[in-house]
């Protein structure tokens, strides 16, 4: 049976390319009001074309997540345009530095991977909860990955930025509870976005293995599966739904 998610207000962030893109697209289907978070002009427009052509209803603002003054001002502004916020979906990130030996690491790479991907997780999630906690109800999904929680990475920096979206999510789930907001972050495995495809790119420019980027290649699963089963996280059907959820 198809997930309702009929009258809820979503934030999407990351909305305008891979797993952002196809919650955004599905959430709209299955009855969401989706506000679409993102930097990439072109394909958020994209996507929010995409969701009325279906029936949905949807509108894009350009936010880059590192800035809390353009986060606080996009929340404020979709939050009136939703009438409140119930569900955000935080998948903005970056993936820089793979395959980078760690004597030779960029420390300005470091810098950007850890803002976009640790404080912009921050930013977004405490201009939202502070709405969620007005309504006494909310559902936040964060995104972590195997990367930094279950084991290594190909990048320093996002292995670590990772790990410690993560933590934040273990602290919120017990800050946030008494307020009615159930926290969760989903950890997807080799998905085949452009931040992943991007990534194995680099990392056959720097090795040369063939054999092992084919292989690799041929593993990354579609976002929209993924996608499914965030839209499940942020439906009604998942509220005693706890911890962090493992995809391929």
């Amino acid at each position: 049976m198809p997930v309702d998610l009929s009258g809820k207000k979503m934030i999407v962030t990351g909305g305008a390319t891979g797993i952002g893109r196809a919650v955004a697209i599905r959430s709209a289907v299955y009855g969401a009001k989706v506000a679409v978070f993102d930097v990439n002009d072109s394909d958020g427009q994209e996507t929010i074309n995409d969701i009325a052509e279906s029936g949905g209803e949807a509108r894009y603002w350009h936010v880059d997540v590192r800035e809390g003054s353009e986060v606080a001002t996009a929340v404020s502004e979709a939050s009136d345009w939703m009438g409140g916020a119930d569900v955000l979906v935080h998948l903005a990130g970056v993936l820089q530095g793979a395959s980078v030996e760690l004597d030779e690491f960029p420390e300005d790479t470091w810098d950007t991977v850890l803002d976009i991907n640790l404080r912009g997780t921050f930013q977004i999630a405490k201009h939202v909860s502070g709405i969620m906690k007005e309504q006494r109800s909310g559902t936040i999904i964060l995104a972590s990955s195997g990367a930094g929680v279950l084991g290594g990475s190909s990048s320093f920096a996002y292995g670590s930025s990772k790990g410690g979206v993560h933590g934040l999510t273990l602290v919120m789930q017990n800050a946030l509870e008494k307020y009615g907001i159930r926290v969760n972050d989903i950890l997807p495995g080799a998905v085949k976005t452009p931040l992943k495809v991007s990534q194995v790119k680099r990392t056959f420019d720097i090795t040369g293995d063939k054999s092992t980027f084919d292989k690799t290649m041929d593993s990354l699963v579609s976002p929209d599966d993924v996608a499914k089963v965030i839209v499940f996280m942020a439906s009604d059907e998942a509220n005693v739904l706890r911890g962090s959820i493992r995809t391929a």
